[in-house]
């Protein structure tokens, strides 16, 4: 049996290990955006494929039995793309994307619809940001005359904020080395995607005690497909689909 897994993360790589310990074949496909990304077990291919006609393509020409797309929860474009890819091959797709965030007692949250959204919010809440949304994007607040700390893994491109300071790390956090964070740069209002996963959730818990607003940004819409928010369910799907009992 062949498997594609799409995305680099943590769910996917949990994933690759438990297929290849089964003894299955799978290619984990990452999309190359980070520089020294996680390799996960079994093989790999880092790059596009070339939209939804390329993926189809490889999709047959290396015989796939089922797709899996764990990729990140705003990786808007390669989620389309594999549906559509699936549907034009028959292909098995399914998603696997853990839970989202959820507000808790002493939360104040302002839900944005997106970064646009998000850096319209911004003025009314505070003057230092830490913007924790990734580095892609960051256009959306160049024109803000706000201070912002900008956290990612990968240094980012320009344009951005005329007021800001780069930190360059990568999770898991701790709730104590947040809160030390934010208060060092006197940070006011955070913002952050709905990413979910318990990596970098500290910074939501760290907020909270210090009482301080925080800007989420929501999901954006998938395509319906097959869908399971763990693991141990993914490979009860991936059983079913391709051998006819669960793996």
């Amino acid at each position: 049996m062949k498997l594609l897994i799409l995305g680099g993360t943590g769910e996917a790589r949990e994933l690759a290990t438990a297929l290849v310990e089964q003894g299955e074949h799978v290619v984990s496909s990452l999309a190359g955006r980070v520089a020294r990304p996680k390799l996960p077990d079994g093989e790999t291919r880092v790059g596009g494929f070339g939209g939804p006609e390329g993926l189809a393509r490889w999709l047959t020409e290396n015989d796939v039995d089922a797709m899996i797309d764990a990729t990140h929860p705003f990786a808007e474009r390669i989620g389309a793309n594999a549906a559509e890819a699936a549907r034009s091959t028959g292909t098995p797709l399914l998603r696997l994307a853990r839970p989202g965030w959820t507000e808790q007692p002493g939360d104040t949250w302002h839900w944005a619809d997106d970064l646009d959204h998000a850096a319209r919010l911004l003025p009314a809440l505070g003057e230092r940001v830490f913007l924790t949304s990734g580095r892609q994007g960051l256009a959306a607040f160049a024109g803000l005359g706000l201070w912002f700390l900008i956290r990612c893994v990968d240094p980012p491109e320009a344009p951005l904020p005329r007021r800001h300071e780069v930190l360059l790390d990568r999770g898991p956090y701790t709730v104590e080395r947040e809160r030390a964070l934010m208060e060092r740069h006197g940070v006011q209002v955070l913002v952050t995607k709905d990413s979910g996963g318990a990596m970098t959730a500290a910074k939501l818990t760290a907020a909270r005690g210090l009482g301080l607003p925080v800007v989420v940004v929501r999901r954006p819409r998938r395509p319906e497909t097959a869908s399971v928010t763990s693991v141990r369910d993914a490979l009860t799907w991936i059983g079913v689909a391709t051998k006819g009992s669960p793996a």
